[in-house]
């Protein structure tokens, strides 16, 4: 006989055991404690919860909700709603691949198929050994280090399909993995608890989170005028760039120092009396 679904409520959520309870509960109200509206804890309580069995449960939602005065509804709304809140079982490494635009024209696409195939899962799938949850994501805001992978929310920029490979075989190994920047890697729920708001407590996490890398300074360079740390790129014409010199090789373009010296305004009809546009026949005479 088929079952039949009835459309029955499920059952109130287990409570955690009272030690977890009651370890929890005091992290949770010095969580609180920062907000003058409580339900504004909300997101912060949720990647305390996560950090506790590695992804959000019924009984981390309920937690929320008590602790916070809200209904079960609410909390499960926005867990939800965040793609940064598990709502099942996943790895010890979450292994995010951007399949945004840049990523994906310059390699994403293809290394997240090859990572499917590598390892034998499909998109937000755990590997058999409880290491790797592989998925697809989004912006990454990191796109002049493209394709960039990341690992439990840290950055491994510049990626290509073997050095993809090659990490993640390193993770389920139990190997050292050092982040391309930021601070060295820990597992999933580590990140959760400090996502939650609770400091690192590893030695030299910390000092070790670093900043922005060289590429994405390079405007903020350029708008100062330090133009001599500029990488000069030959033209998309094959030629060669022109000399490094502070002074522009023409008039109106920029020196040869500039990054995308030669992406610069080219003259146009405008601007140039020597090419000058005027209509065009159906025959292109």
């Amino acid at each position: 006989m088929t079952d039949v679904n009835l459309g029955m409520p499920e059952l109130p959520a287990p409570a955690y055991p009272a030690d977890v309870q009651e370890r929890l509960a005091a992290d949770a109200a010095q969580v609180v404690a920062r907000y003058p509206d409580s339900r504004s804890a909300l997101l912060p309580l949720l990647h305390l919860v996560q950090s506790e069995e590695g992804y959000v449960t019924r009984t981390g939602m309920q937690f929320c909700a008590d602790q916070l005065g809200l209904t079960t509804a609410e909390v499960t709304a926005v867990a939800t709603f965040y793609s940064m809140y598990r709502r099942k079982p996943s790895g010890e490494y979450q292994v995010g691949v951007c399949t945004n635009t840049l990523c994906a024209v310059l390699g994403g696409d293809a290394i997240f198929a090859a990572l499917q195939e590598h390892l034998g899962v499909g998109n937000g799938e755990t590997t058999e050994d409880g290491k790797v949850t592989l998925e697809h994501i989004e912006c990454n805001a990191a796109c002049d280090f493209a394709p960039v992978l990341m690992v439990n929310w840290e950055f491994f920029d510049n990626q290509t399909i073997e050095s993809a490979k090659r990490l993640v075989d390193e993770l389920r190994a139990g190997a050292e993995v050092t982040p391309t920047r930021g601070a060295p890697l820990c597992d999933f729920k580590q990140t959760a608890r400090v996502l939650a708001g609770f400091p690192d407590e590893r030695p030299g996490a910390v000092a070790a989170g670093g900043s922005a890398g060289p590429a994405s300074l390079a405007g903020l360079r350029l708008a100062r005028g330090e133009t001599s740390a500029g990488t000069v790129v030959p033209p998309r014409d094959g030629g060669q760039p022109a000399a490094a010199t502070s002074e522009p090789a023409e008039p109106g373009r920029p020196p040869a120092t500039h990054p995308s010296s030669h992406d610069a305004p080219q003259p146009s009809s405008a601007s140039d009396p020597k090419h000058p546009a005027g209509p065009v026949t159906e025959e292109d005479e």
